[in-house]
Protein backbone atom coordinates (compact mmCIF):
# COMPACT_ATOMS: atom_id res chain seq x y z
CA UNK A 1 0.00 0.00 0.00
CA UNK A 2 2.78 2.40 0.93
CA UNK A 3 4.65 1.75 -2.32
CA UNK A 4 1.45 2.37 -4.31
CA UNK A 5 0.93 5.68 -2.53
CA UNK A 6 4.55 6.68 -3.14
CA UNK A 7 4.26 5.70 -6.79
CA UNK A 8 1.12 7.79 -7.19
CA UNK A 9 2.87 10.75 -5.60
CA UNK A 10 5.87 10.34 -7.88
CA UNK A 11 3.71 10.10 -11.00
CA UNK A 12 1.90 13.26 -9.89
CA UNK A 13 5.26 14.97 -9.38
CA UNK A 14 6.36 14.09 -12.90
CA UNK A 15 3.03 15.29 -14.32
CA UNK A 16 3.41 18.63 -12.52
CA UNK A 17 7.01 18.87 -13.73
CA UNK A 18 6.04 18.31 -17.36
CA UNK A 19 3.18 20.81 -17.10
CA UNK A 20 5.56 23.35 -15.54
CA UNK A 21 7.94 23.03 -18.49
CA UNK A 22 5.08 23.70 -20.92
CA UNK A 23 3.85 26.70 -18.92
CA UNK A 24 7.35 28.14 -18.53
CA UNK A 25 7.91 27.77 -22.23
CA UNK A 26 4.59 29.42 -23.07
CA UNK A 27 5.24 32.38 -20.76
CA UNK A 28 8.68 33.09 -22.19
CA UNK A 29 7.81 32.12 -25.73
CA UNK A 30 9.64 33.68 -28.66
CA UNK A 31 8.11 34.01 -32.16
CA UNK A 32 7.52 30.53 -33.50
CA UNK A 33 9.70 28.95 -36.17
CA UNK A 34 6.58 27.80 -38.01
CA UNK A 35 8.00 25.69 -40.85
CA UNK A 36 10.84 24.13 -38.86
CA UNK A 37 8.51 23.48 -35.92
CA UNK A 38 5.94 21.76 -38.13
CA UNK A 39 8.65 19.78 -39.92
CA UNK A 40 10.21 18.50 -36.69
CA UNK A 41 6.81 17.82 -35.16
CA UNK A 42 5.74 15.73 -38.16
CA UNK A 43 9.03 13.80 -38.20
CA UNK A 44 8.96 13.19 -34.44
CA UNK A 45 5.37 11.95 -34.63
CA UNK A 46 6.18 9.68 -37.57
CA UNK A 47 9.29 8.12 -36.06
CA UNK A 48 7.68 7.78 -32.64
CA UNK A 49 5.66 4.95 -34.18
CA UNK A 50 8.81 3.28 -35.53
CA UNK A 51 9.03 1.16 -32.44
CA UNK A 52 11.36 -1.74 -31.78
CA UNK A 53 10.16 -4.57 -29.57
CA UNK A 54 12.96 -5.62 -27.27
CA UNK A 55 13.74 -9.34 -26.86
CA UNK A 56 11.59 -11.03 -24.26
CA UNK A 57 9.98 -7.73 -23.22
CA UNK A 58 6.50 -6.29 -23.38
CA UNK A 59 7.69 -2.75 -24.12
CA UNK A 60 9.51 -1.03 -26.93
CA UNK A 61 11.55 2.01 -27.90
CA UNK A 62 11.19 4.40 -30.84
CA UNK A 63 13.75 6.21 -32.98
CA UNK A 64 12.56 9.80 -32.65
CA UNK A 65 15.37 11.02 -30.36
CA UNK A 66 17.35 12.99 -33.01
CA UNK A 67 14.26 15.04 -33.84
CA UNK A 68 13.70 15.79 -30.17
CA UNK A 69 17.34 16.89 -29.90
CA UNK A 70 17.00 19.06 -33.03
CA UNK A 71 13.93 20.70 -31.50
CA UNK A 72 15.83 21.41 -28.29
CA UNK A 73 18.75 22.94 -30.22
CA UNK A 74 16.84 24.91 -32.85
CA UNK A 75 13.49 25.91 -31.36
CA UNK A 76 12.08 27.69 -28.33
CA UNK A 77 11.45 25.89 -25.06
CA UNK A 78 7.71 25.81 -25.69
CA UNK A 79 8.09 24.38 -29.20
CA UNK A 80 10.55 21.74 -28.03
CA UNK A 81 8.29 20.81 -25.11
CA UNK A 82 5.23 20.50 -27.37
CA UNK A 83 7.13 18.21 -29.76
CA UNK A 84 8.42 16.09 -26.85
CA UNK A 85 4.96 15.80 -25.29
CA UNK A 86 3.08 15.12 -28.53
CA UNK A 87 5.52 12.56 -29.94
CA UNK A 88 5.71 10.66 -26.65
CA UNK A 89 1.93 10.70 -26.42
CA UNK A 90 1.70 9.14 -29.87
CA UNK A 91 4.46 6.66 -29.06
CA UNK A 92 2.62 5.54 -25.92
CA UNK A 93 -0.71 4.93 -27.61
CA UNK A 94 -1.50 1.20 -27.70
CA UNK A 95 -2.11 -0.80 -30.81
CA UNK A 96 -5.68 -1.25 -31.98
CA UNK A 97 -7.67 -3.49 -29.69
CA UNK A 98 -5.50 -2.91 -26.62
CA UNK A 99 -6.69 -0.78 -23.68
CA UNK A 100 -5.37 2.73 -23.18
CA UNK A 101 -3.49 3.11 -19.91
CA UNK A 102 -3.98 6.79 -19.16
CA UNK A 103 -1.65 6.97 -16.16
CA UNK A 104 1.12 5.25 -18.10
CA UNK A 105 0.72 7.62 -21.06
CA UNK A 106 0.69 10.63 -18.73
CA UNK A 107 3.86 9.47 -17.00
CA UNK A 108 5.64 8.82 -20.29
CA UNK A 109 4.76 12.17 -21.84
CA UNK A 110 5.48 14.14 -18.68
CA UNK A 111 8.86 12.49 -18.18
CA UNK A 112 10.08 13.16 -21.72
CA UNK A 113 8.75 16.73 -21.62
CA UNK A 114 10.62 17.31 -18.36
CA UNK A 115 13.77 15.83 -19.87
CA UNK A 116 13.46 18.14 -22.87
CA UNK A 117 13.04 21.14 -20.57
CA UNK A 118 16.14 20.35 -18.52
CA UNK A 119 18.18 19.64 -21.65
CA UNK A 120 17.07 22.98 -23.14
CA UNK A 121 18.21 24.88 -20.04
CA UNK A 122 21.56 23.07 -19.90
CA UNK A 123 22.21 23.73 -23.58
CA UNK A 124 21.69 27.47 -23.14
CA UNK A 125 23.50 27.82 -19.84
CA UNK A 126 26.61 29.99 -20.34
CA UNK A 127 28.54 27.69 -17.99
CA UNK A 128 28.22 24.86 -20.54
CA UNK A 129 29.80 26.94 -23.33
CA UNK A 130 33.51 27.24 -22.61
CA UNK A 131 35.43 28.77 -25.53
CA UNK A 132 33.96 28.14 -28.96
CA UNK A 133 33.42 24.40 -28.74
CA UNK A 134 29.81 23.83 -29.73
CA UNK A 135 29.90 20.06 -29.26
CA UNK A 136 30.26 20.12 -25.47
CA UNK A 137 26.96 21.95 -24.75
CA UNK A 138 25.09 19.50 -26.98
CA UNK A 139 26.75 16.51 -25.28
CA UNK A 140 25.86 17.91 -21.85
CA UNK A 141 22.28 18.56 -22.95
CA UNK A 142 21.94 15.06 -24.40
CA UNK A 143 23.35 13.54 -21.22
CA UNK A 144 20.90 15.57 -19.18
CA UNK A 145 18.02 14.42 -21.36
CA UNK A 146 19.09 10.81 -20.95
CA UNK A 147 19.37 11.02 -17.16
CA UNK A 148 16.13 12.94 -16.62
CA UNK A 149 14.32 10.54 -18.95
CA UNK A 150 15.62 7.27 -17.53
CA UNK A 151 16.09 7.88 -13.80
CA UNK A 152 12.35 8.46 -13.18
CA UNK A 153 11.60 5.23 -15.06
CA UNK A 154 13.93 3.25 -12.79
CA UNK A 155 12.38 5.01 -9.80
CA UNK A 156 8.80 4.14 -10.68
CA UNK A 157 9.79 0.51 -11.23
CA UNK A 158 11.43 0.41 -7.82
CA UNK A 159 8.31 1.90 -6.24
CA UNK A 160 5.73 -0.28 -7.99
CA UNK A 161 7.53 -3.57 -8.55
CA UNK A 162 10.13 -3.70 -5.79
CA UNK A 163 12.91 -3.99 -8.36
CA UNK A 164 16.45 -2.91 -7.56
CA UNK A 165 16.88 0.70 -8.66
CA UNK A 166 20.54 0.46 -9.67
CA UNK A 167 20.10 -2.83 -11.50
CA UNK A 168 17.10 -1.54 -13.41
CA UNK A 169 18.74 1.71 -14.38
CA UNK A 170 21.96 -0.01 -15.46
CA UNK A 171 19.88 -2.24 -17.73
CA UNK A 172 18.21 0.78 -19.29
CA UNK A 173 21.67 2.30 -19.74
CA UNK A 174 22.90 -0.89 -21.40
CA UNK A 175 20.08 -0.78 -23.96
CA UNK A 176 19.57 2.91 -24.59
CA UNK A 177 22.85 4.76 -24.21
CA UNK A 178 24.41 3.79 -27.58
CA UNK A 179 21.31 5.06 -29.37
CA UNK A 180 21.43 8.36 -27.49
CA UNK A 181 25.07 8.74 -28.53
CA UNK A 182 24.06 8.14 -32.15
CA UNK A 183 21.21 10.64 -31.82
CA UNK A 184 23.62 13.24 -30.44
CA UNK A 185 26.02 12.65 -33.32
CA UNK A 186 23.29 13.01 -35.93
CA UNK A 187 22.11 16.24 -34.32
CA UNK A 188 25.65 17.61 -34.22
CA UNK A 189 26.19 16.86 -37.91
CA UNK A 190 22.95 18.56 -38.94
CA UNK A 191 23.38 21.68 -36.83
CA UNK A 192 27.07 22.10 -37.75
CA UNK A 193 28.48 25.20 -36.06
CA UNK A 194 25.19 26.11 -34.44
CA UNK A 195 23.53 28.02 -37.27
CA UNK A 196 19.80 27.90 -37.90
CA UNK A 197 18.83 24.97 -40.14
CA UNK A 198 16.16 24.99 -42.81
CA UNK A 199 12.85 23.23 -42.35
CA UNK A 200 13.65 20.63 -45.04
CA UNK A 201 17.09 19.57 -43.74
CA UNK A 202 15.76 17.21 -41.05
CA UNK A 203 14.04 15.25 -43.83
CA UNK A 204 17.50 14.10 -44.92
CA UNK A 205 17.82 12.13 -41.68
CA UNK A 206 14.80 9.95 -42.41
CA UNK A 207 16.77 7.35 -44.44
CA UNK A 208 19.35 7.22 -41.62
CA UNK A 209 16.67 6.74 -38.99
CA UNK A 210 14.97 4.10 -41.12
CA UNK A 211 18.27 2.26 -41.38
CA UNK A 212 18.79 2.42 -37.60
CA UNK A 213 15.20 1.26 -37.06
CA UNK A 214 15.63 -1.75 -39.35
CA UNK A 215 19.01 -2.60 -37.78
CA UNK A 216 17.53 -2.54 -34.29
CA UNK A 217 14.62 -4.72 -35.39
CA UNK A 218 16.93 -7.28 -36.94
CA UNK A 219 19.33 -7.28 -33.98
CA UNK A 220 16.68 -7.53 -31.29
CA UNK A 221 14.71 -10.03 -33.34
CA UNK A 222 17.74 -12.31 -33.46
CA UNK A 223 18.37 -11.73 -29.77
CA UNK A 224 14.80 -12.73 -28.97
CA UNK A 225 15.22 -15.97 -30.90
CA UNK A 226 18.50 -16.69 -29.14
CA UNK A 227 16.96 -16.12 -25.71
CA UNK A 228 18.00 -13.78 -22.93
CA UNK A 229 21.18 -15.46 -21.73
CA UNK A 230 24.76 -14.35 -21.87
CA UNK A 231 25.23 -10.80 -23.16
CA UNK A 232 21.46 -10.30 -23.46
CA UNK A 233 20.68 -11.17 -19.85
CA UNK A 234 20.48 -7.52 -18.69
CA UNK A 235 17.61 -6.95 -21.13
CA UNK A 236 15.19 -8.80 -18.87
CA UNK A 237 15.42 -6.15 -16.17
CA UNK A 238 14.15 -3.48 -18.57
CA UNK A 239 10.79 -5.09 -19.26
CA UNK A 240 8.80 -3.02 -16.84
CA UNK A 241 10.78 0.13 -17.61
CA UNK A 242 9.72 0.04 -21.23
CA UNK A 243 6.15 -0.59 -20.15
CA UNK A 244 6.02 2.65 -18.17
CA UNK A 245 7.88 5.08 -20.30
CA UNK A 246 11.53 5.03 -21.32
CA UNK A 247 11.53 6.31 -24.82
Amino acid sequence: MRSSRNAAMFISLMAVSGFTVLVKGAIGMHPMHHFLFLSLLALALLTSRWKVRLPGLTGNMSVNVPFLFLAIVQLSLFEAAVIAFASTLVQSLPQRGKPLKVVQVLFNASTVTTAAGFAYLVLRNPASRPGSNGSLPLALAAGTFFLVNTLPVATIIALTEGAKFIRTWSSILHLSFPYYVAGTGITSLITGKGGHIGWALPLATLPVMLGIYRSYRIYFGEAALAGSTGPNAPFTAVEKSRAVGAS
